[in-house]
């Protein structure tokens, strides 16, 4: 008698496109390699990336049919060979290479860590790239601390209002450019200036920087050189082409590095008791239910969200 292999939902995509792609799919249930694990997923975070690899802008999966999905936060169904650390029934939380946007996932349990008691699967999901990429550039690389001056574009976004929250808890001075109507958000989080981008340049209000941090792309990279003291830092973490060449920023005295976020469960440890008691607080602009990953792709690509977007896994 032949028993059934379990089985799993996942959202995939068959083709390039708009939102209209993604669709809801059963597949056999993955069994974990050695050195990963089970994840039961109970919520997924939905990254500006993923709206790119979609579209077929960037080219990361190559050709589909995939499952998107970095940010997940769930239950450990089970370990394979080699696994130490973690075990079934642990609740868990991090950022994997892809296929996120599904009941179940295997990824390395290196990418993994222990999801803090007092953050819902919601909030656990929408954390993980956002304070990776803070943390990689602005503590890993620019170690900004007291009497560091910091620069934060997009900075009520989704990667943006953590790192705000991350550089005033290493006790750097933040500068934040956003739209008039987040300042208030901001304000809450700690910014210490805040600049309207739509009614002031910010290369002529802001000066002296140390670090400035880049999520926007464009011209945004070569305007904010202006701003950075000699010797100062830009860091890039935009997907593709960040606007200039280091080159160019090294001519001019000053610094330049690209950030591309990369798992790890230890430095999610690390950060993890200061998502415990609230010291960074990652903001849910929308929790969706899982069948509607489409309607959460339209949200993103409307555009000024504020925080993250979030997928409900069912129970």
């Amino acid at each position: 008698m032949t028993t059934e292999r379990p089985r799993t939902q996942a959202i995939t995509q068959h083709r390039f496109g708009g939102p209209e792609v993604l669709e809801l799919e059963e597949r056999p249930r993955p069994a974990p390699a050695p050195g990963e694990i089970l994840l039961r997923v109970r919520a997924a975070g939905v990254d500006p990336v993923d709206l790119l690899i979609r579209s077929g802008t960037d080219p990361l999966y190559g050709d589909p049919p995939f499952t998107l999905g970095h940010d997940v936060s769930g239950t450990v169904e089970a370990v394979g060979a080699e696994v130490t650390g973690l075990r079934p029934g642990d609740e868990v939380f991090g950022r994997i290479d892809s296929g996120g946007y599904a009941t179940h996932v295997t990824a390395p349990a290196a990418h993994f860590a222990p999801k803090p008691a007092t953050l819902d699967h919601v909030h656990a999901a929408a954390a993980p790239t956002a304070v990776l990429t803070a943390w990689q550039a602005l503590i890993d690389v620019a170690q900004a601390g007291p009497g560091t001056r910091v620069l934060i574009h997009a900075a009520a976004g989704g990667v943006g209002h953590v790192a705000v929250q991350l550089a005033k808890a290493e006790g750097a001075h933040v500068v934040a450019t956003a739209r008039a109507d987040r300042h208030g958000f901001l304000r809450d989080l700690g910014a210490d200036e805040l600049i309207d981008y739509t009614v002031t340049d910010f290369t002529e209000a802001v000066h002296a920087i140390d670090a400035a941090l880049d999520l926007i792309g464009g011209d945004y990279g070569p305007r904010t050189l202006g701003t950075l003291r000699p010797g100062g830092l830009l860091i890039s973490a935009v997907p593709g082409d960040p606007g200039l060449a280091p080159e160019e920023v090294e001519a001019r005295g000053m610094r330049f590095v690209a950030v591309r976020t990369e798992p790890s469960g230890q430095t999610l440890a690390r950060a993890a008791a200061l998502l415990a008691n609230h010291r960074i607080r990652v903001h849910v602009e929308a929790a969706l239910p899982f069948e509607e990953a489409a309607k959460a792709h339209e949200l993103g690509e409307a555009g000024h969200a504020k925080g993250r977007l979030v997928l409900v896994l069912p129970d």
